[in-house]
């Protein structure tokens, strides 16, 4: 399995110890031991986190490789979109611990449809068409997640809020052939 996600020399390198294993080495000998098992369903949250740019395209193909080769799906949890738009057909995004869009990567990256998902997308680091030393990014705060307010849990940062969004908690509704959207721009006034 060593041999299988790229560390040279796997069977002598059974004997080394994790701080002899540089970090995408140590990453890779966590996938390796995660596909042992052969699951039908590989959660990865952040594997490519702290990991340089070359290593984090190493890694990606390597989850890719797994997921043919074993025929499991990934569950890939990652705040980095270049990262999910590579890797992944469907998207789940979630603000505040809440779902607020899901679908197709490409539908969602190209047209979406919930006022934080084009906020998420504009502040992608690697969006901008002009260099600038200020990155765009959400005004506001996110709010406690232990005492989360009424009606959208994302109003107090949204530029589209309507006066229902202060009350009334909007529900993931149809927004599409395969997506659902949980915010009331995208739902008929009837529904409330």
């Amino acid at each position: 399995m060593l041999t299988s996600v790229g560390i040279p020399d796997a069977r002598s390198r059974l004997a080394c110890y994790p701080h002899e294993f540089s970090g995408g080495m140590r990453q890779r000998v966590a996938i390796a031991m995660a596909l042992m098992l052969r699951p039908k369903l590989l959660i990865a949250d952040e594997p490519t986190t702290a990991l340089d740019a070359t290593l984090e395209v190493e890694i990606i193909e390597i989850l890719r490789a797994m997921k043919s080769d074993l025929g499991c799906s990934i569950l890939f949890i990652s705040h980095h979109l270049g990262v999910i738009a590579q890797l992944c057909d469907r998207v789940v995004v979630m603000y505040a611990g809440e779902v607020v869009e899901t679908g197709p990567v490409r539908d969602i990256f190209h047209d979406p449809g919930h006022p934080y998902t084009r906020r998420l997308i504009e502040c992608d680091p690697a969006r901008p068409k002009m260099p600038s030393r200020v990155l765009p990014t959400i005004p506001g705060e996110l709010p406690d997640l232990l005492a989360l307010p009424g009606g959208c849990v994302f109003r107090d940062r949204c530029t589209e809020a309507l006066p229902r969004c202060a009350n009334q908690r909007p529900s993931p509704a149809p927004h599409g052939a395969a997506r659902t959207v949980a915010c009331w721009l995208n739902q008929p006034v009837s529904s409330a």
